[in-house]
């Protein structure tokens, strides 16, 4: 047994690191989300956030938005031209995406100043695009309800994880530089 973990001590050391900058961030996530649990930014503030800042990019692409906090649940109403369209949740904003992006990054980090740099920018990217997803995913919902379950549960749900591999495969192959 000694053996194997000499012989796979890099695979065993990024799966440990991986795991443990996994868990303290979503530890943290957690308490974050505890401690917003009914404040004045129903649901949370980064979801309310994400929210309107998908009403303001809607807007922008010349739909008549409106989000209003749903009545029964920690969530956000998006209604386009007075339709009902999506419920913007905590699962919408992208954080867990996020600590799952950076667990992988510095699991597999090189040299601090590229990698809290790839982490940062990175970060910035995932929410951008989220935010785009959000918004090409109320337009079609708006313009395609029949096509809500492929929209919801596949197509977009690829942007966003697709983006993130990528994002993992260009660091390991350009960035990161394993110690020999």
């Amino acid at each position: 047994m000694k053996a194997l973990l000499i012989k796979y001590k890099s695979v065993v050391k990024f799966i440990l690191t991986f795991l443990l900058v996994y868990f303290v961030l979503t530890l943290g996530y957690k308490y974050y989300l505890d401690l917003s649990d009914g404040s004045v930014n129903y649901p949370d503030y980064i979801t309310n956030l994400v929210a309107k800042q998908s009403q303001l990019l809607l807007e922008t692409f010349g739909y008549h938005t409106t989000i209003l906090p749903h009545p029964d649940e920690p969530s956000m109403k998006l209604i386009i031209n007075r339709k009902f369209v999506a419920r913007v949740v905590e699962g919408c904003n992208s954080i867990s995406v996020i600590i799952l992006f950076i667990s992988f990054i510095i699991a597999f980090a090189g040299k601090f100043k590229p990698t809290f740099i790839y982490v940062l920018t990175g970060s910035v990217l995932i929410y951008t695009v989220n935010l785009l997803r959000i918004a090409i995913l109320s337009i079609g919902l708006y313009n395609y309800p029949w096509r809500k379950d492929i929209l919801h549960t596949v197509v977009f749900p690829m942007i966003i994880y697709g983006m993130v591999f990528l994002l993992w495969m260009f660091w390991v192959n350009r960035f990161s530089k394993p110690k020999n």
